[in-house]
C-alpha cells in the first residue's frame, strides 16, 4: 500500500531525484494519453493534473492549449519545486503542492481533470472521485491513464521474480500501482461517484526501463530506485543484494535491443463525463 505520507516523505523524494527517468518509462504510453486528454478538450479553460509528479503532462497541456489555464497538484513538494522550475517559460502551466481532494474546492469549477498515472493512491477512491465530480464544471470530462493487470506488466513481476519477491501475488485494489487493474472495479467507482463512464481503451506499450550508452546498466540502477525491486535490494543482507542484483541484471539484458531496455507493459485509458443532475 502506497499512502499521502509516503509521496510527501522519502518516496516523493527518490521520485523527484529519479523524474527524467520516471517520465522517460512512460515515454511510449505518454503521446496516448495526451491525444485522449486533447480530444476531451473543445471548450477547456481549466485544466486540473491530478498527481503531476514533475509536470509532463502539464507541461504538454499547457503548450497545447495556450489559453487554458493547467494546474499540476501533487503531495510531493520535492516534484513542485521541480515543475514549478520547468514551468519558468510556461505562463499558463501553475503547480500546487496539496492533496486535491481538499484543493479541488479552491479551483471549483475545474473544466476538465486529469492524470497519468496519478490516480490509484487515493485511500478512498469513491469519495475522491465525488468531490472532482462536486467541484466540476457542468460538462466536465475526467481523463487519466493506470496500469493494467500486473501480469500483463512484465516491468513488475519479471523484477520481482528477480529479486525474491512473488510474481503472481494476488491482485489488490489497495492504494498502488495495480489498485486499477481491474476495469468494471473502476467503472463501478466512477460511476458511483457521479461520472458517466466510457468503455476503457486498454493499450499495450514499452516500458522503457534503460537507454544510454549502456541501457542494462541504467535499467538496473533505475529499478534499484523506483519500483518494486528497489525496496526488496535495499532489504536485503550484502550477499543476496549482489545476487538480487545479477539476476536483475540478466532480466534487464534480455530486454534489451541494444540501444534501450524496453518492458512489455499495458494500461488502461479512461474517459468519463460529469453525470447530469
Amino acid at each position: 500500500m502506497t499512502t499521502a505520507y509516503d509521496w510527501t516523505g522519502r518516496i516523493g523524494d527518490v521520485w523527484a531525484a529519479e523524474w527524467r527517468r520516471t517520465d522517460r518509462s512512460f515515454t511510449n504510453l505518454t503521446p496516448h494519453l495526451n491525444a485522449a486528454i486533447l480530444a476531451a478538450t473543445p471548450q477547456t479553460r481549466k485544466i486540473i493534473d491530478i498527481g503531476c509528479g514533475a509536470g509532463a503532462t502539464t507541461l504538454a497541456l499547457a503548450q497545447a492549449l495556450p489559453n487554458a489555464t493547467v494546474t499540476g497538484i501533487d503531495l510531493s513538494p520535492t516534484l513542485i519545486e521541480i515543475a514549478r522550475h520547468r514551468a519558468e517559460t510556461q505562463a499558463n502551466a501553475r503547480f500546487e503542492c496539496a492533496d486535491i481532494t481538499v484543493a479541488a474546492a479552491d479551483h471549483a469549477p475545474t473544466d476538465l481533470y486529469v492524470s497519468r498515472h496519478g490516480v490509484m493512491f487515493f485511500a478512498d477512491p469513491i469519495a475522491a472521485f465525488a468531490t472532482l465530480a462536486e467541484t466540476a464544471a457542468a460538462d466536465a470530462s475526467l481523463v487519466f491513464s493506470c496500469f493494467a493487470e500486473r501480469a500483463a506488466n512484465r516491468w513488475a513481476t519479471e523484477t520481482v521474480a528477480a529479486t525474491g519477491g512473488d510474481s503472481d501475488a494476488p491482485a489488490s485494489t489497495a492504494p498502488g500501482p495495480f489498485a486499477f487493474a481491474d476495469p468494471a472495479y473502476v467503472a463501478g467507482i466512477l460511476a458511483t461517484a457521479g461520472w458517466r463512464v466510457a468503455p476503457p481503451q486498454r493499450l499495450d506499450f514499452a516500458y522503457r526501463a534503460g537507454e544510454g550508452t549502456d541501457p542494462v546498466a541504467d535499467a538496473v540502477d533505475y529499478f534499484r530506485r523506483i519500483g518494486p525491486a528497489a525496496s526488496a535490494i535495499r532489504d536485503a543482507a550484502s550477499e543476496e543484494r549482489e545476487r538480487h542484483i545479477a539476476r536483475l541484471t540478466d532480466v534487464c539484458a534480455r530486454h534489451s535491443d541494444g540501444d534501450t531496455v524496453e518492458f512489455p507493459a499495458v494500461a488502461w485509458i479512461w474517459t468519463a463525463h460529469k453525470s447530469a443532475i
